[in-house]
């Protein structure tokens, strides 16, 4: 338990400091780029149904489907994060959108047994120290037969331009923290089989898994702010002195031109669309 007690402690001080600032800061940057992952969520959520948004973040995505899920709904996002709770209660009000958010840990989080519909997540459940145990809590939180979706990366190899910052930057920035396999991070789902038992040990049903490859785009003029502000780079150079920082922006931008496509920048995310369910389903007839 103490490595778990660990990594769990690693994350709260990382989604509380230098990375919720540049997720915080990059939030419109982020949506633009994420935006086409929030239907293939949305399509889950009936009028009426009551969702939960897992490391729901800047509440992009929430706040979409307490739109489907209409008057009738009730839509709770969640997250361990101070900074991006307090951007997404603000989009709310300012919007207008009557959508819940909670600064917790969705791991235990006291949950009403039991209490939704639909539980969701774009990118934010591969951050758990312990997956079994914390997937285990969103299914007592989750009624009979209701649906487990979320969108989670594939392996760092298939999706070479979110590792590209790190790799150009590794010479100038030695202390950049290594990539391990299967720790709590964007890869830690890679691998089907981890993630199938994962969610059987858990206790989920009729799991689902399909890959998907989703083109994403961004202004090739915020480039720069984007690579800056997010990831392992942004972190370390939101520490470093001016002078690296200049050498580091300078060695960056050749390295993306692969991406680069005129005013635009664009790579394909290869992801993994997860689906369960909440044991009470009734089998469909063969």
């Amino acid at each position: 338990m103490g490595d778990a007690r660990g990594a769990d402690d690693v994350q709260k001080a990382l989604w509380t400091g230098g990375a919720a600032r540049g997720w915080v800061e990059a939030q419109d940057l982020v949506e633009q780029l994420l935006r086409p992952f929030e239907g293939l969520l949305a399509e889950a959520v009936a009028p009426g149904s009551s969702v939960l948004d897992v490391g729901c973040g800047t509440g992009a995505t929430t706040l979409a489907v307490t739109r489907r899920a209409g008057a009738e709904g009730r839509c709770v996002g969640i997250d361990i994060s101070e900074p991006m709770i307090a951007a997404a209660r603000a989009r709310a009000e300012r919007d207008g959108v009557p959508t819940r958010f909670i600064r917790a840990d969705a791991a235990t989080y006291a949950f009403e047994p039991g209490g939704f519909d639909v539980i969701i997540s774009r990118f934010g459940v591969m951050f758990f120290d312990d997956f079994v145990r914390a997937f285990a809590h969103l299914r007592r939180a989750a009624r009979a037969d209701a649906e487990l979706r979320f969108i989670a990366w594939r392996s760092p190899e298939e999706n070479p331009f979110m590792t590209t910052a790190e790799r150009a930057a590794a010479p100038l920035l030695p202390n950049l923290p290594p990539r391990e396999p299967n720790a709590p991070g964007q890869f830690a789902f890679a691998q089907a089989d981890r993630v199938r038992r994962i969610l059987e040990e858990s206790g989920w049903t009729r799991i689902g898994m399909e890959p998907i490859d989703v083109a994403c785009t961004l202004p090739e003029t915020e480039l720069v702010r984007y690579l800056t502000l997010l990831g392992p780079v942004g972190r370390a150079l939101h520490e470093a002195d001016e002078r690296t920082r200049a050498k580091v922006v300078e060695t960056l931008r050749p390295a993306f031109a692969p991406y680069v496509r005129g005013a635009e920048v664009r790579f394909t995310a290869a992801c993994w669309m997860v689906t369960a369910k909440a044991p009470g389903a009734t089998p469909p007839h063969m």
